[in-house]
């Protein structure tokens, strides 16, 4: 008999459906090892390298004027949406709704410090809602599991942008993102679909580590002019083709042009024949982000040369 009962027993935990194989509960903080320069201090204008843009998308962030977050309200405390935010600079916190009826998992929560961004993931098979219902900067997240990769789709995002220099994002996107757990480490890979602003989609990795002793801060962002406007109600603008500042990071680094401009087409291989010469004679030497790495960040002037003399200028 109490072999039947232990039986019994293990029959209803093994019939019982794996609702959460993973627990990505804990304190995360960031890895910069990817992209560092364009995560940290920002990227440059008009680099659109690495993003598979459209014309549309191009041609709105040629129009980008920075000045328009420090003058226009609507651009104040404007966070970043859910699919940038875990690209963007931020550590992050995850923890777990649990039903106490079942003990089943109902969602995954998240918070992120830049501008106090709140999201909830659902796992209980909820639908997304009609197209036409509210958008919002984090959107409706709904997950599944794929054996221990959690799954998360999600849509009804308010635009936002890919990369901080201006370039766009619809509010007809959706992106799909894959987190993994290895151990004390998490690697969140996210597809971003978006009919508008994308010719094919754009994927990116981002990793972080478990950190449980991060102290995790609230947001505050006070809506204040920083600089003189033009005019009353005006938003900085670069008009097409009067922009003077597209061709900059192609001539600190020496670079063709076609490349930085962005595009499907100058993310493969072949587009090497076809790319030109630089834009400009490249530099003697490094001018410009010259030391980036995890545990020196990232600095716009050159590297210095040792205090001892030589050449010993830090790689």
């Amino acid at each position: 008999m109490r072999h039947c009962g232990l039986l019994v027993v293990a029959a209803l935990f093994i019939s019982a459906p794996a609702f959460a194989q993973i627990d990505f509960t804990g304190e995360w903080a960031p890895l910069y090892h990817e992209d560092r320069p364009e995560r940290m201090p920002g990227p440059e204008l008009g680099d659109y390298m690495g993003l598979p843009i459209s014309e549309a998308a191009r041609r709105a962030a040629d129009s980008w004027d920075a000045d328009r977050i420090s003058i226009v309200t609507q651009y104040q405390c404007r966070p970043h949406s859910s699919d940038y935010g875990m690209r963007g600079l931020g550590n992050l916190r995850v923890w777990r709704d649990i039903n106490p009826a079942n003990q089943q998992l109902v969602a995954f929560r998240t918070y992120m410090p830049a501008w106090g961004s709140e999201r909830t993931i659902w796992m209980d098979n909820r639908p997304h809602p009609p197209a036409g219902s509210e958008h919002t900067f984090q959107g409706f997240s709904t997950a599944t599991w794929e054996g221990n990769t959690l799954v998360i789709t999600t849509s009804h995002l308010k635009t936002n942008y890919y990369r901080r220099n201006g370039v766009p994002s619809s509010d007809k996107r959706t992106f799909t993102e894959y987190w993994t757990r290895h151990g004390d480490f998490l690697t969140v890979v996210t597809v971003v679909d978006d009919p508008v602003y994308l010719t094919e989609p754009l994927v990116r990795s981002q990793n972080w580590y478990l950190d449980p002793g991060q102290v995790t801060l609230p947001m505050s962002c006070e809506y204040v002019p920083e600089v003189p406007g033009p005019v009353p109600d005006a938003v900085p603008n670069h008009l097409p083709d009067t922009n003077p500042y597209l061709t900059e990071v192609a001539d600190w680094y020496g670079l063709p042009l076609p490349g930085v401009r962005g595009g499907a087409e100058a993310m493969y291989p072949e587009f090497r024949e076809r790319m030109g010469p630089p834009h400009k004679q490249p530099p003697a030497h490094c001018e410009r982000y010259c030391v980036c790495s995890e545990t020196d960040g990232c600095s716009v002037n050159p590297p210095r040369a040792s205090r001892g003399g030589g050449a010993g200028a830090r790689r």
